[in-house]
């Protein structure tokens, strides 16, 4: 049916040019680029005007930009490559950020959960489970709790719903504990450093959030600056274990019980070396860049066997094939968001999270380079390789555009041909018109 509109080669190159992604977005609309005089300000002739309806698919087709590897793994790579340079720079430069960066303290940490019940596991050190079973690392038993009747479900969703607070709080206590050790009052120390960090959240198979984090020791105005001589990863270390203990979070009240939120006993902080140390128990830049890169694609369904999506009604759980685990934290989740003194959290939004409702990657405003600049970039590379406006000496351009939401996802027969074809080099970005 394509091939008979005689659409066929036109619609496989728009296709291609989507990087492989499986829903993008369509929309409708126009986009017209004028010439400008630079003296006068008068707008002049049309350089180059485009239309959706002259496209082969009809529409306008936008990358989903989804980073759920479960929900588009193509757009999910993508975001993973993007983490990957993004921390690599905060670790040896590059993408804006100076290079003597590198030369900087920092350390890889791993922040857990408390416990909210024993589960079954695979202790480090050799023996059985408390069960009295040994679990290979395939088991789906891994992670979910050995008497689910008394497991503490409504604390692990309220944790994982006030995990990125207990961040924030933990972020205050550690510059007083640097400053501490520094012996500077906490203003004081905002002269002589500065704390930057990138972190990403990972589920446990238990369903409980934790965070990967990398945490740099800067001079007083970020990376650009080199940091005191009692900088080290050592003194950082010894006050993000202090940070961490210390970091307590009240939380609400529920039917007379008063939550509150710490991080778990298991906290494991390790200095990062240059990328020349890369045998042994080095812990590199690499290593930690791809580790962070890894998790950042991921979420609940894949570590416990959740939903990718929100849901709208209890009852969508009946045809759901989730595990029993995964079915009581949502069913908490959504309990719990019908209480009105809990209605700031929405619960009930982010059931499918298990409560979670945080960004899945963040960083500090100096750590490195955003994910947005990353984007911008590799779209101004795309539109570089297009012919540019025929300006003239004195000109310059004006871009109007209008575009509105016309859908999502692919027909059966653009699905087809989709799958036939193999993304084409440099289309990671948006999508040329």
């Amino acid at each position: 049916m394509l091939a008979s509109l005689g659409t066929l080669p036109e619609l496989a190159r728009q296709l291609s040019g989507l990087g492989g992604c499986t829903h993008p977005v369509r929309l409708d609309g126009h986009r017209t680029e004028y010439a400008v005089d630079t003296t006068t300000g008068e707008v002049g002739r049309v350089l180059h005007h485009f239309d959706s309806t002259a496209l082969p698919a009809g529409n306008l087709l936008v990358r989903c930009n989804n980073r759920r590897a479960t929900r588009c793994p193509a757009c999910a790579e993508v975001y993973r490559r993007d983490t990957y340079h993004l921390i690599t720079a905060g670790l040896r430069g590059g993408k804006g950020t100076p290079e003597q960066v590198g030369t900087h303290p920092r350390v890889f940490a791993t922040f857990t959960a408390p416990s909210f019940g024993p589960v079954h596991n695979r202790p480090s050190s050799g023996r059985s489970c408390r069960c009295g079973a040994r679990h290979d690392d395939t088991d789906p038993a891994l992670g979910t709790p050995l008497d689910p009747d008394t497991y503490d479900y409504e604390a692990a969703v309220l944790w994982n719903a006030h995990a990125g607070a207990l961040w924030r709080r933990f972020s205050i206590y550690l510059r007083r504990e640097v400053a501490k050790r520094a012996g500077l009052t906490q203003r004081a120390f905002r002269d002589h450093a500065r704390i930057s960090f990138a972190k990403v959240a990972e589920y446990q198979k238990r369903g409980a959030v934790h965070f990967h984090a990398v945490i740099r020791l800067d001079g007083p105005e970020g990376g650009d600056t080199s940091p005191p001589a009692w900088a080290t990863a050592e003194l950082l270390s010894d006050a993000i274990d202090a940070a961490a203990t210390a970091a307590r979070l009240g939380g609400p009240t529920v039917d007379g019980r008063a939550h509150t939120f710490t991080f778990g006993c298991q906290l494991d902080v390790r200095p990062i070396r240059s990328a020349d140390f890369d045998g042994g128990q080095e812990l590199t830049e690499r290593a930690v860049a791809a580790y962070i890169a890894k998790y950042a694609t991921k979420g609940a369904e894949t570590a416990i066997g959740t939903l990718d999506r929100p849901i709208r009604f209890l009852a969508e759980l009946a045809g759901a094939r989730i595990t029993d685990h995964a079915r009581r934290m949502i069913r908490t989740a959504w309990t719990l968001g019908a209480r009105p003194e809990l209605a700031d959290l929405r619960l009930r939004a982010w059931a499918h999270m298990l409560g979670f409702r945080g960004h899945f990657s963040t960083k500090s405003r100096r750590y490195s380079t955003t994910l947005g600049a990353l984007r911008d970039a590799r779209a101004e590379w795309r539109r570089a390789q297009a012919a540019p406006p025929a300006t003239q000496d004195g000109e310059t351009t004006l871009v109007l555009a209008h575009w509105v939401f016309a859908g999502t996802g692919l027909s059966s027969g653009e699905s087809w041909l989709a799958a036939s074809l193999e993304p084409a080099p440099g289309t990671e970005g948006e999508p040329t018109t």
